[in-house]
């Protein structure tokens, strides 16, 4: 029964090859292209005053580096302000208000961007390699990776590999005492995959962050990051209907603004209970 339900698959999927041929040749002419957002990509703050810049060394700072592809460099935004690094900065003064254990142990926060658009699996580990050793642990590094690797069609294998390689060299160069990975997006939401292509694209997709899960769960000190984007959507609806392209830039493809922000506050209270020493971890991690 399994095995004939792969072939109906595979025979499917081989009826449709020229229309994801067609619609995927139409995506990459006339999507719209986003340059990366312009601002600083580094800087250090206080968690509680965003305006005040800090130049002591001695204070207790949370360092956090935002590693990856397009979604981490902040396309869809308009500046690094308004991108997942830039709008991480106020969820996370927000929560060491809010969030004593968490809030206490850090008077300073380091945030940095180290991301490309177009980047890979591969890019990534190889960019990992190349960026300077710091001269202190990293706290957290934050990563977003696996939409180029779903478009170019990396082999699961290859996909697995790549991670475990990301993560070693993330706890052995960076000596990064939490790794989150975001989970990939729902490719077939987005505005500009027109269906069929975009449950293709999108099963690809879940079938790589099944991979991500898996491999996660199985390293201490890394984070699989279920990002909610049934929550987003409830919280800006507050209950009445909308349209989901908003949470979508131009291009129907990256993130909005808006969707950077909700992001951005759901890394936050994940990095506060991480390092809540109170905190009961949840699944969802």
């Amino acid at each position: 029964m399994v095995a004939t339900t792969k072939i109906a698959g595979a025979a499917k999927e081989m009826l449709l090859a020229p229309i994801y041929l067609y619609q995927g040749y139409k995506v990459k002419r006339d999507t719209v292209r986003l340059p990366e957002p312009e601002g600083e990509r580094h800087g250090r703050v206080k968690l509680t005053d965003a305006v005040q810049q800090i130049t002591n060394d001695n204070d207790h700072t949370l360092s956090v580096m935002v590693v990856g592809d397009s979604a981490a460099a902040g396309v869809g935004s308009q500046t690094q302000q308004d991108a997942l690094a830039g709008q991480l900065i106020p969820a996370l003064q927000q929560q060491a208000l809010g969030n004593q254990g968490f809030g206490q142990q850090f008077a300073t926060l380091s945030w940095s961007v180290q991301a490309t658009t177009g980047h890979t699996s591969f890019d990534i580990l190889r960019r990992l390699y190349v960026i300077p050793k710091p001269s202190q642990p990293l706290d957290v590094m934050v990563i977003s990776v696996g939409v180029n690797d779903t478009t170019s069609k990396v082999a699961a294998a290859e996909w697995q590999q790549r991670l475990e390689a990301i993560i070693a060299i993330a706890q052995r160069k960076f000596a990064v005492r939490q790794l989150i990975f975001a989970r990939l997006p729902q490719m077939e939401q987005m505005p500009a995959l027109p269906a069929p292509l975009s449950h293709f694209v999108g099963s690809k997709a879940a079938k790589l962050d099944d991979i991500l899960q898996q491999v996660c769960h199985a390293h201490d000190g890394v984070t699989y990051m279920a990002t909610d984007f049934a929550r987003m959507i409830d919280e800006h609806a507050n209950g009445a209907p909308i349209d989901i392209s908003v949470m979508f830039a131009d291009d129907g493809f990256h993130p909005s603004s808006l969707m950077y922000g909700y992001w951005a506050q759901q890394l936050a209270e994940l990095i506060a209970e991480l390092f809540d020493p109170s905190a009961t971890r949840s699944s969802t991690a």
